[in-house]
């Protein structure tokens, strides 16, 4: 842990100028408390640090949670082990995935799917739904669908070689419709109420006001349906290994986690908003999930409850090059000798994905040596994303 000034902490030991600029102006608020703390894969983000826990009292900052509101990681440990799935050819596998799971930015279901029927009903129950048919009438269509970037479907081996189901994704093109709104509104408000900030990005919304309370509906609403989400995949995902192997799939143990989200939550002894922006939960004994990049190792672990941290740890490998950047670097031939021996997409829609545009996952762990335990490792043999 480095103390970079006594409201902002950092478990990054890479972390660019810019992204330290960054998490500062954001720790300058005068409503952060006890202080920021940045996560090792800390880099870059629209107005708050991606890897960034941030305690606010009295206010929450919309561009703090991000556009993905409720993104995060689902993975089950099934009964077969790599023997299973020797001799089989893991592309076929790879398709009846893409095929039941739609894929990409944009591209939903055609239809409510009778396993997605009880989601859809709840999420009509909670509060927020107005909200939700406001922004994006085709929600039920986009329950059990991808996204597109860093969202990925996993069939992955442990070091046991136990065959687990893993899966990234959040809360689609609504909860990115519902930020939005949020963002624009907390822009609107701080500058009604002459506000000056050093991003405009970092605009809030105060406790007790409207405004706020419309956003901490869309929030939970929106938190739910990513949740939500990554069942019903789970579900396609489970159901399409049992059709591969001929053979029904048992979940011996089943883990989720958020990291793009906020939570009412106690710490130095105050109550405050806690807002997670690429980062998880990691209190004593807690169960986790920190994925790689593409054909790097993912972890199963365990949290070690680390208060100075704000109970919390790293959510995945954290971006070195921008997305841009890593198109121009990398190359095809570079990509596929990366992911030799995995089944993929096979695709230069892939580039910005590239192993290389993200952080050192090894380095990441070390550095979050003192946040979390690893449970397990996790390499994958199938790899599945949106273009």
């Amino acid at each position: 842990m480095e103390t970079i000034t006594g409201r902002l902490l950092s478990w990054a030991s890479v972390l660019e100028p810019s992204t330290r600029e960054q998490a500062e102006r954001t720790a300058a608020l005068p409503f952060i408390h006890p202080h920021l703390a940045l996560m090792p894969d800390a880099h870059l983000g629209k107005g708050a640090t991606v890897g960034s826990v941030i305690p606010t009292e009295g206010a929450i900052i919309p561009a703090a949670v991000g556009v993905d509101i409720g993104c995060g990681m689902t993975a089950v440990r099934t009964q077969f082990d790599a023997a299973a799935l020797t001799g089989r050819d893991l592309s076929v596998l790879h398709g009846q995935i893409s095929r039941a799971v739609p894929l990409s930015a944009g591209r939903y279901n055609k239809a409510v799917r009778p396993t997605a029927e009880p989601r859809v009903a709840e999420l009509r129950a909670l509060p927020g739904i107005a909200q939700a048919d406001g922004a994006a009438g085709s929600w039920p269509l986009q329950l059990g669908s991808l996204g597109s970037g860093n969202h990925f479907i996993e069939v992955s081996l442990d070091e046991q070689d136990r065959v687990w189901l893993f899966l990234h994704s959040g809360s689609r093109g609504v909860g990115n419709k519902l930020a939005s709104v949020h963002i624009r509104r907390a822009q609107e408000w701080c500058r009604a109420q002459g506000v000056e900030l050093a991003d405009r990005d970092l605009a809030y919304l105060q406790e007790g006001t409207p405004e706020f309370d419309a956003y901490l509906e869309a929030l939970r609403w929106a938190q739910r349906f990513a949740l939500l989400n990554r069942e019903e995949m789970m579900d396609r995902v489970v159901e399409q290994l049992g059709r591969f192997l001929r053979a029904d799939v048992q979940r011996l143990e089943t883990i989720d986690c958020h990291h793009n989200y906020t939570e009412r939550e106690r710490h130095d002894g105050r109550e405050v908003w806690l807002s997670r922006k690429g980062a998880i939960s990691a209190r004593r004994g807690q169960a986790g999930l920190i994925p790689g990049s593409m054909g790097t190792a993912s972890y199963v672990v365990s949290g070690l409850g680390n208060a100075t941290a704000l109970m919390s740890a790293p959510h995945g490998a954290g971006r070195s090059h921008s997305r841009n950047a890593a198109r121009r670097l990398f190359s095809r031939a570079d990509l596929e000798r990366r992911m030799t021996g995995i089944a993929w997409g096979h695709s230069d829609a892939f580039l910005d994905e590239h192993p290389d545009a993200y952080k050192d996952i090894d380095q990441v762990m070390a550095d979050a040596a003192d946040l979390v335990t690893i449970r397990h490792t996790l390499r994958q043999v199938v790899n599945v994303k949106g273009d």
